[in-house]
């Protein structure tokens, strides 16, 4: 759990806003859930990350707030929910595939600018490998 000097910095800095009055959450052991500067440290080493003494302060303070966030929405009570992808449902709206004529090969070449063997010609972008 993060002291008070932590929450009284947090506090200072605006970054405790929304986050004042949330109870402390722990994991399935009982154990608090926080995220430690020397955890940071820890995952900046390993993700070979340069990271300043007050970069890891403030990271600290940040990532502690999101895994708290995180375990807020886990708390929720959704057994009864089912899973979905989409927020509301959702149906389709085109309309079934149907064969309808269509321009020809002529007709649709007719107003390009270049044509070569029955195919729009188009400048050449990429040049040839050996």
């Amino acid at each position: 759990m993060r002291g008070a000097d932590a929450r009284a910095e947090e506090a200072e800095s605006g970054l405790a806003i929304g986050w004042v009055g949330i109870p402390s959450i722990t994991f399935r052991n009982g154990s608090p859930m926080s995220i430690t500067r020397d955890e940071v440290a820890h995952l900046a080493r390993l993700s070979r990350l340069a990271l300043g003494e007050e970069e890891l302060d403030h990271l600290a303070v940040q990532l502690d707030a999101i895994v708290s966030a995180v375990a807020r929405v886990q708390e929720v009570a959704a057994e009864d929910i089912p899973p979905t992808t989409h927020a509301l449902p959702i149906t389709n709206v085109f309309r079934p595939d149907a064969v309808q004529p269509s321009l020809s090969s002529a007709e649709a070449l007719s107003g390009a600018p270049a044509a070569e063997d029955e195919r729009f010609r188009v400048p050449r972008i990429l040049e040839e490998e050996d």
